[in-house]
């Protein structure tokens, strides 16, 4: 942008990202990259400063997977307690990042821990936002058997948020998994019933149907090209948009 070009202009007022836990790890492949952390919280920063009401939900996968570990003989209830907790601790190291930052962050947990996060109140959420404040919501729903995209939906619905936006490792939603398929189509706008119809996999069934039925879109993109998250919410055709019909 030269200093001629006209200011950003938001296409969403309030938006709910889902990053998932992995994307923090970085090239380790355990844990959290400080090195990620830090352009993650870069490119969040940038995103706020046009003004967007940002909200988030971090998964855990880079530390502990619910369901892997209850496929080892875990019991499931468990091991989704252990996965909420390693969400928590995820939403702490990137409030810790973005306000190094500068900008002001809460972090609200589904599970009650008052040393380190608010509790989950919707209204108490909505207020945060309004006043600027980057809120980063924390331990999925609090009930095992649900996963943090559909504490991402639902926490989305609950916000009155405009969109969800899922960052992922991949540049929107493919026919096919490009990874084995070089000629794979991406989509760069598919409806609910499309992506039902063709087996699609843009989230968990539980997520989906939750966005589908309140008609919420969807936007998938590739978070690790840097902007990617400014592109989005400026309405640039960054990955694929899921739409009513």
């Amino acid at each position: 942008m030269t200093s001629s070009d006209p200011p950003a202009v938001p296409k969403y007022r309030r938006v709910l990202l889902k990053i998932s836990g992995e994307a923090l790890m970085g090239p380790e492949g355990y844990g959290i990259s400080p090195h990620i952390l830090g352009q993650i919280a870069a490119e969040l920063l940038d995103t706020a400063k046009l003004g967007v009401e940002l909200a988030l939900v971090v998964g855990g996968g880079n530390i502990f997977r619910g369901v892997s570990s209850s496929a080892r003989g875990m019991d499931r209830s468990s091991a989704d307690y252990v996965g909420m907790l390693a969400t928590v601790m995820n939403a702490v190291a990137l409030q810790d990042a973005l306000e190094a930052r500068g900008l002001v962050t809460r972090v609200q947990s589904a599970i009650n821990m008052p040393q380190l996060a608010e509790p989950f109140i919707r209204r108490r959420a909505v207020r945060h936002l309004e006043k600027g404040r980057v809120v980063i919501f924390a331990a999925g729903t609090g009930n095992p058997y649900f996963t943090t995209d559909t504490a991402a939906a639902l926490r989305a619905m609950e916000i009155n948020a405009d969109v969800l936006l899922k960052a992922t490792k991949v540049d929107g939603i493919y026919d096919r998994d490009p990874k084995k398929h070089p000629d794979a189509r991406r989509y760069d706008r598919v409806s609910y019933m499309e992506c039902l119809q063709k087996d699609l996999n843009v989230m968990d069934m539980t997520a989906f149907a939750l966005c589908r039925d309140n008609r919420l879109p969807i936007i998938v993109f590739d978070m690790t090209r840097s902007g990617n998250i400014k592109r989005v919410v400026t309405g640039e055709p960054v990955g694929t948009t899921v739409v009513p019909e």
